[in-house]
């Protein structure tokens, strides 16, 4: 294997990582203590072509490959993971998800827009009884002479309340369950679209996050994405890169831990010495870049099969779940790397635990992630429950 990056992914790389030095971390402590969005730097992202890296050309993204997307996403989640979840949703799951299923029509009213920010995106998926299990979803489509008709709630959309285009899921028929499922391009100043900022997180307080109400809303035949049925697989699809993304976040995460525990442990003196000599703070030092390059090789590992067009659904399921999991850790140890200077904001550390804490939540929680895991080496899904007979 070439585990080499070629030159203009070491560009991208470094100009990524210029980027959010220069435009992003000036202003990260500000906007999660005041817990504001900020729609100026979701433009500058845009620009700097980082929300639809991955899109073609044609339809105003860069074209780039999936490993170079994870190398900006690793960046940008490095010093601000709200500002990594603007990058994820709007390229992954929202753009992504129009020009694989939509059709050229959809691809050319949003694609432009969606990759130079102009219009933001949300993924409007889970609802407050249907998160892990999206066939129990309660929202529902109606046929009418005109369109569709749509109504019921959503719940933890990031950007909910600040997208112009909602992608919402809806079920057509109960009774087919995950086959009945459809999504709709949903302009989010349609009438009855409603969404209700969510406050209080632990983390990514910078990052709007909605409850979306659909109150009967009426959309025509054109705002189908795909065909109906197809909405389970959009989903899936649609996650499969979005883990990939969340993964790269979290490796931006861990080595944002290592950068700054052994700033921090050069410089702290204790007993005479700076604490980087004692033996014990290597140690978590040295866990933090294990558990940083080990994730960081299960996400190139899957961005490699999604460039050479393989399944990576597995692949992408162990690399969100080990790096999610590593950022948690990784964030864990640096705080104790700085000790009490660690619990306050002077420094990131304490943000970037409250930060990665929920990316062992959404897009599969690391749960899941082990039955999918599970699940393609026994060939026995234990996700499905077993049926009255116990067969």
């Amino acid at each position: 294997m070439d585990f080499q990056l070629t030159d203009e992914q070491r560009l991208i790389s470094e100009s990524a990582r210029e980027f959010c030095d220069k435009e992003i971390a000036p202003r990260v402590r500000d906007n999660d203590r005041a817990g504001r969005f900020d729609r100026e730097l979701a433009t500058k992202l845009g620009e700097m072509g980082y929300l639809g890296a991955p899109v073609a050309e044609e339809y105003g993204g860069r074209g780039l490959d999936y490993l170079s997307y994870a190398l900006i996403v690793e960046q940008v989640g490095r010093v601000d993971s709200s500002a990594r979840t603007v990058v994820s949703v709007q390229t992954s799951l929202v753009a992504g998800s129009v020009e694989r299923w939509g059709s050229e029509e959809q691809k050319r009213e949003w694609l432009p827009r969606l990759c130079s920010g102009e219009a933001l995106g949300c993924f409007g998926l889970t609802e407050p009884d249907a998160g892990s299990d999206p066939a129990s979803m309660r929202t529902r489509a109606t046929k009418t002479d005109s369109g569709w008709t749509i109504a019921g709630n959503k719940m933890w959309i990031s950007m909910g309340s600040v997208a112009e285009l909602a992608l919402i899921f809806a079920q057509t028929d109960p009774e087919k369950k995950h086959r009945g499922l459809a999504c709709f391009l949903v302009p989010t100043a349609t009438d009855g679209y409603g969404a209700q900022e969510i406050h209080g997180k632990l983390g990514l307080r910078s990052s709007d996050t909605a409850e979306i109400s659909l109150d009967d809303i009426e959309v025509p035949d054109a705002a189908l994405l795909g065909e109906v049925g197809d909405g389970f697989k959009i989903a899936m699809s649609a996650l499969d890169n979005g883990r990939y993304s969340v993964a790269a976040g979290c490796v931006g995460i861990c080595d944002g831990c290592v950068d700054a525990s052994v700033d921090y442990a050069k410089e702290r003196r204790q007993f005479g010495v700076p604490i980087a000599s004692f033996q014990l703070v290597q140690e978590l030092i040295a866990d933090m870049i294990v558990k940083r390059d080990a994730a960081r090789m299960l996400v190139y590992r899957a961005g490699d099969l999604k460039d050479r067009g393989v399944r990576n659904t597995v692949e992408t399921s162990i690399a969100k779940y080990y790096a999610t999991e590593a950022a948690v850790e990784c964030a864990n140890a640096a705080i104790q790397v700085h000790g009490g200077s660690g619990y306050v904001d002077d420094y990131p550390v304490e943000r970037y635990l409250r930060d990665a804490r929920v990316t062992t939540l959404y897009e599969g929680t690391s749960q899941i992630h082990k039955l999918i895991i599970g699940r393609d080496a026994t060939g026995i899904n234990a996700m499905t429950p077993p049926s009255p007979d116990g067969s």
